[in-house]
């Protein structure tokens, strides 16, 4: 059942979103000081790409005050946006009974996409 869900997730927007945070991953990578923002990147493109069967839990290793730093700038800076239109579309989807599994996919990337820092994507 996550094939097909991830299937169908990938044919209608899942692809274009990803290639959206790969792009903005490689944007931040170009510059040194952005490489922190650009792995966070990375990481949302692949539960991007293919969100059933994964799900996102805090990570266990100690990252210390920096993660939290970096999740303010990360909210500052566009951070807040992306979760929103995450909520956005989770809202629009949980109108139709057959939306309700691809909204909950969109809140599993807003609690991501909000604060990606500490935060790690695993294997359900």
């Amino acid at each position: 059942m996550n094939f097909l869900g991830n299937l169908i997730w990938l044919v209608f927007g899942g692809f274009a979103a990803a290639l959206g945070y790969i792009f903005g991953g490689f944007i931040l990578c170009i510059t040194i000081v952005g490489i922190p923002w650009g792995m966070q990147c990375f990481k949302i493109a692949g539960l991007v790409i293919w969100p059933f069967g994964k799900k996102v839990v805090s990570s266990s290793r100690g990252t210390g005050c920096l993660s939290v730093l970096f999740n303010i700038i990360w909210l500052l800076c566009g951070g807040l946006y992306t979760a929103f239109v995450h909520l956005i579309f989770a809202g629009l989807l949980f109108i139709t009974i057959i939306g309700i599994p691809f909204a909950r996919q969109h809140l599993k990337l807003m609690e991501l996409s909000f604060m990606p820092f500490g935060k790690s994507v695993v294997y359900a």
